[in-house]
């Protein structure tokens, strides 16, 4: 069993300041190391992606190639279990229809653990905790949280259906199950939503921290995120029903919790990495972020 020490005390502090928290390290408990990880003996693993959430998995500007934190947790994870990655890349809509048809192996895009998920598609333990709030423009005084943001009627949400944030803004505005309203507009992609934030046609979206400064960064001096936490979401890995990987994957998760790999991994891409660094038309072309789906 190989032990990875590569973090110090200030680590948590660091996190604190980033906003994101070691899932399942609540408490101050580090939780069980397994006695040892199982060996998947150089078992091919088919990993999917959509690249369309700085910094958890996007595409270097510089490189054209997948970067980030879910790209290094899994090339670890391999590393911990014995097996090989091949990459593959799909859009986020199709993907967990994808994963339940058992196209593919594993797959990851920030992705919110919801019950409603789990009737199709089986859940890795959480390896990150992600707070929401609202991302407006950088002039917006109209309203400061959600009590006020409800209270006038003119204001609106630009969202993604199906995404996190479209569940956090519908209960927002109280709406039921499939019920519509004039103040919640839907866009195709996050970064569209973002666009039409600028142009003033809605007034805020709902974004994680992580994804919210990658906007911020991208369009200096025109957004902000306002203090309030609208929720918070444990993102997960996904994988077919009965997958014999989740049990693997749980251990390996473990062990990277326990000797503070995970940690590791958020305080180099949720404080370390500044995604104001990457270019503008790269941001803007490639959705340089979003948010938990």
């Amino acid at each position: 069993m190989k032990k990875f020490s590569r973090i110090g005390a200030l680590l948590v502090t660091a996190l604190a300041l980033a906003g994101v928290s070691v899932a399942g390290a609540q408490g101050g408990s580090k939780g069980q190391l397994p006695a040892h990880l199982p060996d998947l003996k150089g078992r091919e693993v088919v990993a999917v992606t959509a690249q369309d959430y700085t910094p958890l998995t996007f595409v270097d500007p510089d490189t054209g190639k997948g970067v980030g934190m879910e790209y290094e947790i899994w090339a670890e994870i391999c590393l911990r279990l014995n097996c090989k990655l091949t990459w593959k890349v799909a859009a986020w809509d199709g993907m967990i229809v994808a994963i339940n048809k058992k196209q593919f192996d594993v797959g990851m895009d920030g992705i919110s653990i919801t019950d409603d998920r789990k009737k199709q598609v089986d859940f890795s333990d959480a390896y990150l905790n992600v707070e929401q709030h609202f991302l407006v423009r950088a002039d917006e005084k109209a309203f400061k949280d959600k009590a006020s943001f409800v209270a006038d009627k003119k204001l609106r949400i630009g969202s993604q259906a199906g995404t996190s944030g479209f569940f956090t803004a519908a209960d927002i505005l109280g709406l039921k199950e499939n019920e519509t309203s004039d103040r919640l507009k839907l866009y195709d992609n996050f970064g569209i939503s973002v666009q039409a934030l600028l142009k003033g046609d809605v007034d805020a979206v709902i974004s994680d921290v992580a994804a919210g400064k990658g906007y911020i960064g991208a369009n200096a001096g025109k957004l902000k995120l306002l203090d309030e936490t609208l929720s918070s979401d444990t993102l997960g890995f996904i994988f077919p029903q009965g997958s014999d990987l989740v049990a693997p994957v749980n251990a390996a998760l473990a062990s990277m919790k326990y000797d503070g790999f995970l940690g590791y991994e958020q305080n180099k891409w949720f404080f370390l990495y500044d995604p104001s660094t990457a270019s503008t038309s790269s941001a803007a072309s490639t959705a340089a972020a979003t948010t938990a789906k």
